[in-house]
């Protein structure tokens, strides 16, 4: 069993300044959000951005195993769950698009992830998102010292799938620090009462991933698009949070990114189907 890394309060406040560049980071992307703009544009905006405030993208240059991620940004488009690439294809008025960031600042990391809407989207799009934000906001509540990692795990599982939305299960959020991934693992699904114990001075990213439709995934022939087997779309929200003696704290906002574009999870969650 991997060793969890608690952190001191001056990690702690280097994580808040990580998480900080992070959310801000995306808010920039989000100023270049429209119908015509190629992921590959949004990509460029992210790096420029990090590289000028003193920070390195933290996914630019990441293996798993032989593969290399080649950009800056994940940008996954409607059916694409996570990993999308930056390409030269435009963006199109009606889909989600989910830009995930990392960066590495003063030698500790930021991560965080939003599914825009591309201009207007559909009443069903608008209600994936909505119930993928409030079963992020739903974990959160559990990640409390003393709680298990089941706790965050199945109180997203249940707000998604009592409105009838797909969990996806192959893959996880995960602890964070001086590294991108530590320990421990966060599942989108599980039980209350089971798992790591939560302690003061843990933190990780919660990101739920839910789908319209089934939860099964594949991965593309370029060894990290993860995309929906049915095709249907899915929403990513990604926050850092530091489990605290007082409660949880979330590191990362996206309160920058809604100063620019408008929440598309911004209505009540409606049942799927």
């Amino acid at each position: 069993m991997s060793l969890i890394s608690l952190k001191s309060d001056r990690d702690l406040e280097a994580l808040r300044a990580a998480a900080d560049l992070v959310s801000r980071t995306l808010a920039e992307v989000a100023t270049h959000v429209r119908p015509g703009v190629t992921t590959m544009d949004l990509d460029r905006v992210a790096e420029t951005f990090v590289r000028d405030h003193g920070a390195e993208p933290a996914f630019k240059g990441y293996k798993v195993g032989r593969a290399v991620f080649p950009a800056t940004l994940c940008t996954s488009i409607n059916d694409v769950v996570v990993h999308g690439i930056p390409d030269d294809a435009p963006i199109e008025e009606g889909q989600i698009l989910t830009a995930d960031c990392g960066v590495v600042l003063d030698g500790f990391y930021g991560d965080s992830a939003y599914t825009f809407a591309v201009g207007e989207i559909s009443d069903e799009l608008a209600g994936l998102c909505a119930a993928t934000y409030d079963s992020l906001l739903a974990g959160i509540s559990f990640a409390v010292a003393g709680g298990r990692v089941g706790d965050i795990s199945s109180a997203v599982q249940q707000h998604c799938e009592r409105l009838g939305y797909g969990v996806v299960r192959d893959l996880v959020g995960h602890g964070i620090g001086r590294s991108l991934h530590e320990a421990p693992q966060v599942p989108n699904f599980g039980r209350r009462g089971v798992g790591r114990k939560l302690k003061h001075g843990m933190t990780m990213c919660i990101e739920p991933m839910i789908t319209l439709g089934a939860p099964d995934v594949s991965t593309d022939d370029d060894m990290w698009t993860i995309r929906t087997v049915d095709g249907r779309a899915a929403a990513h929200y990604e926050h850092m949070i530091a489990v605290l003696k007082g409660g949880p704290e979330v590191l990362t906002t996206f309160e920058h990114i809604e100063k620019v574009v408008p929440a598309p999870y911004r209505q009540p969650a409606e049942q799927n189907g």
